[in-house]
């Protein structure tokens, strides 16, 4: 896969995009709400630019990472009822192969299967059960107010 037909590189080079797709933008990355997900809060940090593995990252796309996981980990808290946020990077799924991480939000009640690796039950759900537009549009412009890193 290259960037031609790479679904994040597609959506990196829009004119516009809505707010979920672009809680921030930094020069290295673009913070989206994962559109297929039942979890509030759930985010997705993709590369600027066409990156499969973290090891091809720039040392200054790397850099920026840490601080950016950081602020969004302390800012997500005080919008979704966590008590932490989990970070995974796969970016193995079938046409997904461009890097992202994932920060999720660790619910504060959670069952205990669906703790750790198990957050992913909130992928894949029905779509009737994932967040709407209008709400992951609302928390992408309130967590973009509680950001410091641009």
């Amino acid at each position: 896969m290259d960037a031609t037909d790479c679904f994040p590189c597609t959506n990196t080079a829009a004119a516009t995009l809505p707010d979920r797709e672009q809680v921030i933008r930094t020069e290295h990355w673009r913070v989206a709400h994962a559109f297929n997900a039942a979890l509030p809060g759930w985010l997705v940090l993709l590369p600027t630019r066409h990156v499969l593995s973290y090891a091809d990252l720039s040392e200054e796309a790397a850099a920026e990472l840490g601080p950016l996981l950081l602020e969004l980990s302390r800012a997500l808290p005080r919008l979704v009822d966590c008590v932490k946020t989990y970070q995974m990077l796969f970016a193995e799924a079938e046409g997904f192969a461009h890097l992202h991480v994932h920060l999720v939000p660790r619910p504060r009640q959670l069952a205990a299967e669906l703790r750790g690796p198990g957050i992913f039950g909130y992928l894949g759900r029905p779509e009737a059960e994932w967040v709407p537009a209008d709400r992951m549009d609302d928390l992408a412009r309130q967590l973009r107010t509680l950001l410091t890193v641009r």
